[in-house]
C-alpha cells in the first residue's frame, strides 16, 4: 500500500472528497493518522483535502468540507486517496479521471474507501489490480466492470492500489498500514484509542453473519438462507435446499414461519429483487439483463414480481426524481 516511512519528514497523505462522500469513512481514514501522531508524540502523517474545483464538498451527511487546494493545484503527491460513498456510480468528472491517472503515472500511490473503486476503476487504475467496494455496490460494479479482478475483502491492497469497503474496513486498513510503517505496538494502541477491538484480517466477511443480522440461531436455516444469498442468478429448487441440509421441504417451510414468519419461497424472491433494485439504481443494463441476473425466466414474470414488491415497475427506478 504504502513505502517504509519517509526518512525525514510525515507520510503525506491528500484525500481527494466526492461529493457525497462518507463521513463516517473519511474520519476512519483520517482519525487512526491524528491518533497515531499524538500516541507517538511525533507528526508521523500529515494530509490536506483535495476537490476537483477547489470548493467545499457535502458529504453525504450533509456536512460540507473545505478542501486545501483543487486538483488544478496538485502536480505531484505520494498518496492519494478517493473518499466516495453515496451513489459512486453516477460520478462523472473526466478532469478528475485524467488527473488521478496524471497522479499514479508519476509514482503516486492511489486508493479509494467505501465507493472509491468506483471512480478508480472509471480513471482505469484498477485495470490489472485486486480491488474490493462496499458491498451494496459489488453487484452493480461486477457488472460494470467485469474484466476486474474484484474480490469480497474489507480490503484490499495490491502494490500501488488499495481499496477498502466501508468505514469499519477501512480503519482495519488503516491500522494495517501503522503498523506496517511504525509497528505493531502503535497499531495496537491506536486501536485501543477507539475501543476497537474488531479484526485486521481482511478475508473477514464485509456483512454481518446471518446469524446476527437476522437474531436466528437454528443452524439448518442459517444454511439454508446462506445458500440463498450465495445463488440469486441461478436459484436453486426447494428441493434442493432441503436436502443439502438433511431436511424435508415441509420442515424448511416450518423453520422459515417459525423464525421469520414466511415461507422459503417469499424470502427468496425478496433477496432475488433487493438485488434487482441494486442493479437497476447502480448500473445501466436492460430490464431484461437485470432480470436474468436476478434469476427470472422473462422480463415480464420481472417486472410483476417487482410491481407486487415495490408498487411500481422496474424501469421507474430510473425515472428522474420529481423537483
Amino acid at each position: 500500500m504504502l513505502n517504509p516511512a519517509p526518512t525525514s519528514g510525515p507520510q503525506k497523505i491528500g484525500f481527494f472528497l466526492v461529493p457525497q462522500f462518507s463521513m463516517l469513512s473519511f474520519t476512519a481514514t483520517v482519525e487512526p493518522l491524528r491518533s497515531a501522531n499524538r500516541m507517538s508524540g511525533k507528526e508521523l502523517y500529515s494530509w490536506e483535502l483535495f476537490s476537483a474545483d477547489g470548493q467545499p464538498i457535502p458529504s453525504s451527511s450533509g456536512i460540507t468540507l473545505m478542501p486545501n487546494r483543487g486538483i488544478d493545484e496538485v502536480d505531484e503527491y505520494p498518496v492519494v486517496i478517493v473518499s466516495a460513498g453515496i451513489d459512486p456510480q453516477s460520478y462523472e468528472n473526466h478532469h478528475t479521471f485524467s488527473w488521478l491517472r496524471h497522479m499514479a503515472r508519476h509514482g503516486t500511490r492511489v486508493g479509494g474507501t467505501s465507493g472509491g473503486a468506483y471512480i478508480l476503476a472509471k480513471a482505469g487504475l484498477l485495470n490489472g489490480y485486486r480491488c474490493t467496494i462496499h458491498w451494496e455496490y459489488l453487484s452493480g460494479f461486477v457488472e460494470d466492470f467485469p474484466e476486474l479482478d474484484v474480490t469480497t475483502k474489507l480490503y484490499e491492497i495490491d502494490r500501488d492500489r488499495f481499496t477498502s469497503a466501508g468505514s469499519g474496513a477501512t480503519l482495519d486498513m488503516m491500522l494495517h498500514l501503522i503498523a506496517r510503517q511504525h509497528g505493531h505496538d502503535l497499531s495496537v494502541a491506536v486501536a485501543e484509542q477507539f475501543s476497537h477491538i474488531g479484526t485486521n484480517d481482511p478475508e473477514a466477511p464485509q456483512r454481518m453473519p446471518v446469524r446476527q443480522r437476522l437474531r436466528i440461531s437454528h443452524p439448518k436455516l442459517i444454511a439454508v438462507i446462506e445458500q440463498m444469498e450465495a445463488n440469486l442468478e441461478d436459484p436453486l429448487h426447494r428441493d434442493d435446499l432441503s436436502r443439502s441440509v438433511g431436511l424435508s421441504v415441509r420442515q424448511v417451510e416450518r423453520l422459515f414461519m417459525k423464525y421469520l414468519q414466511t415461507t422459503p419461497a417469499k424470502y427468496y424472491m425478496e433477496l432475488r429483487l433487493k438485488r434487482a433494485r441494486l442493479l437497476l439504481s447502480q448500473t445501466s443494463l436492460s430490464v431484461l439483463d437485470v432480470s436474468v441476473a436476478c434469476g427470472f425466466v422473462s422480463a415480464s414474470h420481472f417486472s410483476k414480481c417487482y410491481r407486487e414488491m415495490f408498487n411500481h415497475p422496474p424501469r421507474q427506478e430510473r425515472a428522474p426524481i420529481p423537483r
